[in-house]
């Protein structure tokens, strides 16, 4: 007999999401008789764990179109590596249309120190410690977008390792700083055959 999938698991796991309504906009579509309005939102889903996606949604009312873009966030999931469960790994740039955002990595204590929509996304995704500049388009849909864009371009010391196929050690051994170590050590002496 075929054992049934825990759901149990998958509510849990869907309970533990959090959402953030970045914005809402009155939209008209224009008919024969006149205009017929409607509201557009714009959704970001995390689990404060390193997972973060975002949704769109328009319906006649504003409950139904925040449901709409909700549902869209959390079938467009993605996985964001977090150094120490804080802050990025690296500094990153993003781009979406006009709008464009550098996204660079911080130490402890630092905060949040972003506007609005990306803010949204840093809290829902549990990075504690960022600065962040937007330029070009204060869209919230292009900002959100950019960071998401930025984002998707991080990597982690474990995915270039993987990629490369070497060990994280190896890779962390290969810094600047082990470099220079290795430079001022004393060389070993050489002994002269003859």
């Amino acid at each position: 007999m075929a054992r049934r999938p825990n759901r149990q698991a998958h509510d849990n796991q869907e309970s533990e999401l959090v959402d953030k309504l970045v914005s809402i906009n009155r939209v008209a579509k224009v008919v024969k008789g006149g205009r017929r309005f409607g509201f557009a939102a714009l959704v970001v889903v995390g689990d404060t764990k390193g997972r973060v996606g975002y949704g769109a949604g328009k319906a006649r009312e504003v409950p139904e179109a925040i449901r709409k873009a909700t549902e869209q966030a959390k079938r467009r999931m993605i996985r964001v590596p977090i150094r120490d469960g804080h802050t990025l790994h690296h500094d990153v740039t993003g781009r979406f249309g006009a709008g464009r955002v550098i996204l660079r990595a911080a130490p402890a204590g630092t905060g949040i120190i972003a506007g609005g929509p990306m803010r949204a996304v840093f809290e829902t995704v549990g990075i504690h410690d960022i600065v962040t500049k937007s330029m070009g388009s204060a869209n919230p849909y292009n900002m959100v977008k950019a960071t998401f864009n930025a984002l998707e371009n991080l990597n982690s010391p474990r995915m270039v390792a993987t990629r490369r196929s070497k060990k994280v050690s190896d890779l962390l051994a290969a810094t600047p700083k082990a470099e220079a170590e290795a430079e001022s050590a004393p060389a070993p002496e050489e002994t002269a055959d003859g």
